[in-house]
């Protein structure tokens, strides 16, 4: 097909949404949906997930030396954490700041530290140990208790086990919840452009009798669907961007929420705006065209 007979086909297809305001603007609305349902439902999705991981690093391994061990020792146990493959960030904790914890955690019993504790020389020097995979934090513990110099290197597991498990269940339910969604959300789209197709099946038929190829006629229609998914991914885009905004000043403003559950791993939208707006469009563009075209073929086959 020539070029001219290309952009004779493309101008049909923007004049016949102009013509078909109605189902053509019913069609935007349903892809429009759709394309937020599952957008929405993924971006959760990526944030939830995101929350969970941040959880690591509220989950420290620490690491006890043994008492009266040499600077040289500590030094060599120091490297050797942060040689660890699955260590993060290493915080040396000394004899007298594991002093002043005690104190704090131990309210009650301050006054008599401060009257009969005169130094911090019973006291082990140790270090925090922050993880990059919570999954293998107890291997971790047995390299770090291999060291020479540690005594023992202490950790959670349950809160390590919790945060396997809720990451899971998170995985599991919502990617079951996107893939419902997209489905439902195909189904949708299909019946619209199907009724689309209908209002002109006489007008396909018409043109088919005259000796018009199966091309020829598809391309109008792909055009159009193509045209209105595009829009329909622009506009998804910007209801995202607003809503998602509006949650996350929401949620970044409660300070207690955000250190506890790790409010502070969800992803600011200008982190991920760029490639949220090219996934709606293309798929907006995608689903429209391949959806109109495909539900042409019935009226094609005459």
């Amino acid at each position: 097909m020539k070029l001219s007979g290309v952009k004779y086909l493309a101008n049909q297809g923007v004049e016949n949404i102009w013509k078909n305001k109605m189902m053509a603007f019913a069609t935007f609305c349903v892809l429009l949906i759709s394309l937020l349902l599952v957008g929405l439902s993924t971006l959760f999705y990526i944030n939830i997930n995101s929350m969970i991981l941040g959880l690591n690093d509220q989950n420290e391994v620490v690491v006890i030396m043994n008492r009266g061990v040499s600077d040289d020792v500590l030094n060599s146990a120091e490297s050797a954490l942060n040689s660890l493959s699955n260590v993060k960030n290493v915080e040396f904790r000394s004899k007298e700041d594991a002093l002043e914890e005690t104190k704090e955690s131990h309210p009650a019993a301050k006054k008599i530290f401060e009257d009969y504790v005169t130094n911090a020389d019973f006291m082990p020097d140790g270090f925090k140990v922050t993880v990059n995979d919570i999954d293998d934090i107890e291997q971790t513990c047995k390299e770090i208790e291999a060291i020479d110099g540690v005594q023992e290197a202490q950790s959670n597991p349950q809160v390590a086990e919790f945060l396997r498990e809720l990451r899971k269940a998170v995985t599991l339910i919502t990617g079951a919840v996107v893939i419902a969604l997209a489905i439902v959300s195909m189904i949708i789209i299909s019946n619209t452009t199907k009724a689309s197709v209908f209002a002109r099946r006489e007008e396909i038929q018409i043109m088919k009798y005259v000796g018009a190829t199966n091309a020829f006629i598809r391309m109008p229609f792909f055009v159009e669907g193509m045209v209105t998914g595009f829009f329909a991914g622009g506009g998804a885009f910007f209801v995202t961007w607003g809503v998602y905004r509006t949650i996350y000043d929401v949620v970044t403003s409660k300070h207690t929420l955000v250190h506890a559950f790790g409010g502070k791993n969800i992803i600011p939208f200008s982190d991920i705006s760029l490639w949220v707006g090219i996934a709606y469009i293309v798929a907006g563009s995608l689903i429209g065209a391949i959806g109109s075209v495909i539900s042409t073929r019935k009226h094609i086959d005459v």
